[in-house]
Parts: structure tokens; C-alpha cells; sequence
């Protein structure tokens, strides 16, 4: 009899054993399902479409410089004599700016002034035949000539006659007409230093050094003038390097004068881009010292030819600016962006959003935590975001990309995004 109830106390303590084995074999299975479940679910990086201003722009650099600029420089190695304005003055036409040292011009032109008058003397004597005293002297010489060229004249027509008569010898005759021929030539000789006395080539010299002479004392004459500065045009002084009593080199720079209400943005833009500039295209420009600030213009000039600048092939634009408030400066270098397009309340999406195949370009979009392909349109594209004209409604969330970088496909279970 002891023998059933042993076996009836071990069949008791079998059937919690099996149970608990069971129960872990299931939770194994619950939780193997789970994860298959979890690792069918992709997680994807999202975006959203939602309306803004697009703009589409070519971005490129350029220096701010005026439109009509007025620079000095020293014409001479001189001093600053006298300063009249001060950096960031505003100046009218004709306003004396600054007057250097001109003391040594001036003596340049009283030297010209001598150079000139004694040129001017020596070509009237080449023209005349000499001197007034020459002249005086080689006309009274000639009268005296005449008068001695007559009185042979008429010895050798006496002689002539006492020769027929008898009265006189041949070698008086002879010597009667040789004294006539000295006389002759002795008039020829004055009257050609009274007319012919310099040839050509002389009077050519005498005339050029004349020339010369009225150059030099224009070139004396321009550079005092030249010594005082007076603005040509209305303008702020926006810069001036020297002050009272500076040393100035020959073609140092004095001053500076422009109106930068309206200053000129050179710009440089890469050859793939230039066939999209037009002329009046809108442009905006900023300024890294004024970060909050941008400013608007349009395209003034269009490259005329393409030049290597560092590792870049461009052409160069001119473009006008509005600087009404002169905080722009010449000289500063400035980010350029040049208007294509700008579209106001334009439904954009992140640019990796839209992709390209066969059939055109389409997007994902996440919907009950499926990727749902819709085809689509776009437009206006910057940098970062591509407008959609149709395909996708206000608001909806896109996948981007996989976070373990697997390709998505239509129907593709992701997590829903945070």
C-alpha cells in the first residue's frame, strides 16, 4: 500500500515543472515575434512641406566701390601746405580741398617765362636775319654797297666811251668791269644776310626750341594749378590720408571724394552661371560688419569676357546699390546673391526629399507609419528647399532617408516620427 502514494506525490511535483517550461517557451516566442515586428519597421529621418518665400539665386562675392569717384595725387614730391576739410565732410563743386606746398613750381615758371621770351627772341632774329643792331648795320652796309655797285657802273660806261674814242686802253676797260662785278657781288652778299641769312634747318631749331620752351612753362603753369585740390563734384570725403605738413611722393594719394548714396557692388560670377544674368535683374547684397542689414539694386553690366580669379573661371558684373543710409563703404567685401526667381506662399519641401527616376520625380510620404510614393511637380529651388506645385497636400510629413541608410520603397513600414 505505500507504494501508490509515492507515485501519487511524484505525478503531484511533475506538473508545475512543465508548466513553467511552457510558459517560457511561450514568452520566447512572444518576444522573438516583437522583434521581428520592431526590426521590420524602418526609422527614417522626416521633413515637412510647408508654405513660405522661396527665392532661387546665384550667391556669389564682390567689393563695394562709388560710382563717381574723385581721387588726388601728388603731382610732385612736395608738402601739405594747408588742409581744408575733414574725413566723412560733406563738400559742394569747387570747394578748395587741400593746397600743397608750391614754391618750387612757381619758380619753374619764371624759369619757363625766361625760356620762352629768349626763344621767342631768337626765332623773330632767325626770321629777320640777325639781331636788331646786325640788321641796322647790314642795311646801312647795303647802302653803301649800292651806292659803290652805281658809281662802277657808271666809271665803266665812261670807260667805254674813251675806249671808241680813243682815249682809253682795253685793260682800263677790263679793270673798270671787274671793279663793277665786286661791287655787284658785295650787294648780293649784304642783301642775302638781310633775307637769307639762317637757312631752313636754323629757323626749324629755333622754332622748335620755342615749342619746347611754351611746353615746359604749360607743364610749370598746370602744376601750380594743379597744387591746389577742389572737389569737381558734390561728395563725402570718405577718405583722407594726409594732414598739415605731410611729406607727399609724386603720385601719393591725397583724398578721396564720391556720393555713396548710390555705390556699385563688383561681383563675380562662375561661367556655368552667367548665361542666366540679365540686365535689371534684381540683386541683394550683406555685409558681414552689419549682419542684420541687406541692401537691393539691380545688375548694371553683363561679363564681357571670362578671366581665371584663384581657382575659379568668372566673369565679372556691375551691379547699382541703394545706399541711402551711407553705411555701406567703398572697399568692402560683401556677399552677392542675384534674383532668378521668388515665389510668395510657395508649398516647399526639403531638397532631399525629391527624388528622380523613370517616371519623374516623386517623394515618400509617411502615412499610417507607411511610406506612400505621390509623384509631384516643382518649381523655384534654393539651396535647401524645392517648391512643390502639386502632388502633396499642406503639411505632410516626407522621409528622407533611412537611418541605417536602407533604400525605401512604396509601402515600407518606418517608425513613426517624434
Amino acid at each position: 500500500m505505500p507504494e501508490p502514494i509515492e507515485s501519487s506525490r511524484t505525478r503531484l511535483n511533475w506538473k508545475p515543472g512543465w508548466m513553467i517550461l511552457i510558459g517560457v517557451i511561450l514568452a520566447v516566442v512572444v518576444v522573438a515575434a516583437f522583434l521581428s515586428l520592431r526590426r521590420s519597421q524602418v526609422q527614417v529621418r522626416t521633413g515637412r512641406a510647408y508654405r513660405e518665400t522661396i527665392t532661387s539665386s546665384i550667391s556669389t562675392n564682390g567689393k563695394i566701390e562709388p560710382i563717381d569717384n574723385f581721387e588726388a595725387h601728388a603731382p610732385t614730391s612736395t608738402t601739405v601746405k594747408r588742409v581744408e576739410i575733414l574725413q566723412g565732410d560733406w563738400v559742394k563743386p569747387s570747394k578748395l580741398l587741400l593746397q600743397l606746398d608750391d614754391a618750387d613750381a612757381r619758380s619753374q615758371v619764371a624759369r619757363a617765362q625766361a625760356q620762352v621770351k629768349g626763344a621767342e627772341a631768337e626765332v623773330l632774329a632767325v626770321s629777320a636775319g640777325g639781331t636788331q643792331d646786325e640788321v641796322l648795320t647790314n642795311r646801312n652796309s647795303l647802302v653803301k654797297a649800292h651806292a659803290d655797285r652805281d658809281a662802277a657802273q657808271r666809271n665803266l660806261q665812261s670807260m667805254q666811251r674813251l675806249l671808241q674814242s680813243g682815249a682809253a686802253a682795253q685793260a682800263e676797260v677790263d679793270a673798270a668791269q671787274a671793279q663793277l662785278r665786286i661791287a655787284e657781288a658785295n650787294v648780293q652778299t649784304l642783301e642775302q644776310k638781310l633775307h637769307d641769312r639762317f637757312s631752313k634747318p636754323e629757323i626749324g631749331h629755333a622754332e622748335a626750341q620755342l615749342t619746347e620752351s611754351r611746353a615746359a612753362l604749360t607743364a610749370a603753369t598746370d602744376l601750380v594749378r594743379n597744387l591746389n585740390i577742389y572737389s569737381p563734384h558734390s561728395g563725402m570725403v570718405y577718405n583722407l590720408p594726409v594732414r598739415k605738413d605731410t611729406f607727399v611722393a609724386a603720385g601719393d594719394l591725397l583724398v578721396q571724394v564720391a556720393d555713396l548714396h548710390q555705390v556699385r557692388v563688383r561681383a563675380y560670377v562662375d561661367e556655368p552661371e552667367i548665361g542666366r544674368l540679365q540686365p535689371g535683374q534684381p540683386v541683394e547684397v550683406a555685409w558681414d560688419a552689419l549682419p542684420a542689414r541687406s541692401w537691393k539694386g539691380t545688375i548694371e553690366s553683363l561679363p564681357t569676357n571670362v578671366v581665371q580669379r584663384g581657382t575659379r573661371m568668372v566673369g565679372e558684373v556691375t551691379c547699382l546699390l541703394d545706399n541711402a543710409d551711407l553705411k555701406l563703404l567703398p572697399n568692402t567685401n560683401v556677399s552677392v546673391a542675384v534674383v532668378l526667381a521668388r515665389h510668395e506662399n510657395a508649398l516647399t519641401v526639403p531638397r532631399e526629399a525629391v527624388r528622380q527616376d523613370a517616371e519623374g520625380k516623386y517623394v515618400f510620404q509617411i502615412v499610417n507609419g507607411e511610406l506612400k510614393r505621390r509623384n509631384v511637380q516643382t518649381s523655384v529651388s534654393n539651396l535647401t528647399r524645392v517648391e512643390i506645385t502639386s502632388g502633396i497636400p499642406d503639411g505632410a510629413v516626407l522621409a528622407l532617408g533611412a537611418v541605417n541608410l536602407q533604400p525605401l520603397r512604396d509601402g515600407m513600414p518606418v517608425k513613426n516620427p517624434n
